[in-house]
């Protein structure tokens, strides 16, 4: 039974009060005073406490603060005779569970008392009973997708009740889920297999990876606007769903969209395309001084900030005072927010950010990161703890501070990888685990979308028969030689460069300071 501590100087009043709660099921120790209020409070543990704003001797507000120095854990309602607004604003700054108005009934203690106490297992009922209800409805649904958008919509459902099932206990529900996102990923790579080349000759299609500055970027540069256009590598929309609350304190989203990464969804592939406002065909034709192959040595994306600035040109932008930063690691990232003022005067101010990504990869080879990021909630998880003190969050807040219009978005997903698919090719084979590309390549078609003629998807094609072949699902690819340790090190790593949901569905926000 909930124990509850109730301070009033004129608890004498409420016996009415208390006998309807202790029929409800909760006990209560009373007192008329602060000072008496604290000896209780240390003697003995309380799930709750109603706390007087307005008594004798020590006001509520003080017993609140000693209270939260003593187990600063105890959910405490403040109850007080004024609405003055200074009042509210100390409680609340002091972190109090509710606030309540004089004259108080017991419905609403009650209320207040299911909410403090009950709240995230009334929550976790409702996500419960609300998945089992429309299970049904989202499989049928699922084997019906045609188009982009409705497997746009559909992923996104799954998310919501993925997230809402974050908070449940049930494990059983939580499997049922995984297993029915199994499902539609199996589908989802039918979907793609069937129509990502037709995109490419077609305006029946997604927005693509090449067309986001043009699309998303360029007319906000053209209405006047400063431009705060920030890259996070490798954001799922998931993750953007656990960090949208924080941005959103700081922001109003005036769009809030997605868009589908080309494939290879690789970093080198899908982020050129981005910042080149080309395909990777195109920048190796138009541009090869900016293109490096897989076999070369040095970063793949060394050249985004010169394919930026190329982009705006041909968008007629090239007036523009545009600066390009590229985030590594948190020494780079304390540097860039230090010296961040000296952006000001420019109209377009680009930032990659590779937290995420490195946190992906990380997990691969360090195994307190594996454990940190367990599965996808844990991963979202860490992914919500690193953006609330992070320097790119002051870097959002400092772009609001000075007039900056905020273009948030990323270059492509991760998945969970767990299925080993065995690949065999020559010397020059690529060795990403989620796509291939070579010739003479032998591997299990069902479990890859083949894809024979490059060009036809805007990929560069090094020999008169390369194909690319690209992961479907969870699947990954191996190599025969030492088989079983390479899918033992790599299972349940999080990957990229093939097809999924998790990795082609992917936000962009348009991002309004407050």
């Amino acid at each position: 039974m909930p124990n509850i501590l109730w301070v009033d100087d004129e608890i004498h009043m409420l016996k009415g009060h208390l006998l309807f709660l202790e029929g409800k099921g909760y006990s209560f120790e009373t007192c008329n005073n602060g000072n008496d209020a604290l000896e209780e409070f240390e003697r003995q543990p309380f799930d709750a406490v109603f706390l007087d704003e307005n008594m004798p001797g020590l006001t509520g507000l003080e017993v609140l603060e000693r209270m939260k120095s003593i187990r600063p854990e105890v959910p405490v309602v403040m109850i007080t005779k004024s609405e003055e607004e200074s009042i509210m604003e100390m409680a609340i700054g002091s972190k109090i569970a509710d606030y309540l108005i004089k004259p108080v009934n017991p419905n609403q203690v009650l209320l207040s008392l299911k909410k403090i106490l009950k709240g995230k297992e009334l929550v976790t009922q409702q996500a419960t009973r609300g998945y089992q209800q429309v299970f049904g409805k989202l499989t049928m649904d699922m084997q019906s997708l045609r188009s982009w958008e409705e497997w746009a919509n559909f992923y996104k459902e799954l998310l919501r009740w993925e997230l809402e099932l974050d908070q449940s206990s049930e494990d059983g529900l939580k499997s049922v889920l995984a297993t029915q996102k199994n499902e539609a990923n199996e589908l989802f790579g039918r979907f793609i297999s069937n129509n990502y080349e037709s995109w490419f000759s077609s305006n029946e299609r997604p927005m693509l990876s090449h067309e986001v500055v043009g699309n998303v970027v360029a007319p906000q540069i053209r209405k006047g606007e400063k431009v705060f256009f920030v890259v996070i590598d490798n954001l799922r929309l998931d993750q953007w769903m656990v960090i949208k609350p924080m941005i959103s304190e700081d922001f109003n989203i005036a769009t809030e969209n997605i868009y589908s990464s080309i494939l290879p969804s690789a970093t080198q592939y899908a982020r050129n395309a981005l910042f080149a406002g080309m395909v990777p065909a195109d920048i190796k034709k138009k541009m090869p001084q900016y293109w490096k192959e897989e076999h070369e040595e040095g970063s793949k994306n060394e050249f985004e900030g010169e394919l930026f600035a190329e982009q705006l040109k041909s968008l007629g932008l090239g007036d523009k005072q545009v600066r390009y930063h590229k985030v590594t690691n948190m020494r780079v990232a304390n540097k860039f927010v230090s010296n961040i003022h000296q952006n000001k005067q420019a109209d377009v101010v680009a930032l990659v950010y590779n937290f995420v990504d490195t946190l992906s990869h990380a997990r691969t080879d360090v195994e307190v990161i594996r454990e940190l990021a367990s599965d996808d909630n844990a991963y979202r998880r860490v992914t919500a703890t690193w953006f609330e003190g992070s320097p790119l969050r002051k870097a959002l807040k400092w772009a609001a501070e000075n007039g900056f219009k905020v273009v948030l978005t990323t270059d492509h997903g991760t998945v969970n990888v767990n299925r080993a698919t065995k690949v065999v090719g020559t010397r020059d084979l690529t060795t990403n685990l989620r796509f291939k590309n070579g010739n003479g390549m032998s591997y299990q078609g069902k479990h890859s979308f083949v894809v024979k003629s490059p060009e036809k998807i805007g990929l560069p094609k090094h020999h008169i028969v390369d194909e690319y072949i690209f992961a479907l699902n969870d699947h990954f690819y191996a190599y025969p030689n030492n088989f079983n340790h390479y899918v033992k090190y790599y299972r349940n790593t999080y990957q990229h460069g093939g097809v999924s949901l998790e990795e082609l569905i992917i936000p962009y926000v348009v991002l309004d300071a407050k």
